[in-house]
């Protein structure tokens, strides 16, 4: 679960080991969460034995883990696939400012050629 490229606050280990930690918070989170609601579920269903309901849970909290693991590990590819689409964007317009910088101070010289030359003709 530790990411080397992490980028935070804090640079290096703290920054991993912060990350570590709310990926653990995240996830007990969620396993709460669908506990929570498998409870709800099986109180609502007041026909099941215990040994049903607790059955009915423990598939519950199964499926919804496995649910919400499909969810993160599809953001985190399509977190990635932006950036790397932002990363060749800022690439190209940095390309393109440069060209352009290029071409203005290209311009500004051969204007200030063509200036000093055209005053050093009228000196004459």
């Amino acid at each position: 679960m530790t990411n080397p490229d992490v980028r935070g606050p804090f640079p290096g280990p703290a920054s991993a080991i912060a990350a570590e930690a709310e990926g653990f918070l995240l996830a007990r989170q969620h396993r709460h969460d669908a506990h929570r609601e498998a409870r709800a579920l099986c109180q609502a269903l007041s026909w099941l034995t215990t040994a049903q309901a607790e059955d009915l849970t423990r598939h519950y909290i199964d499926h919804r883990l496995r649910l919400s693991r499909q969810l993160f590990e599809a953001s985190l590819g399509r977190a990635e696939e932006l950036r790397r689409e932002y990363e060749n964007r800022y690439l190209q317009l940095r390309r393109d400012l440069l060209r352009r910088y290029c071409v203005w101070a290209s311009c500004v010289l051969a204007c200030a050629a063509g200036v000093s030359g055209a005053l050093c003709t009228l000196a004459r």
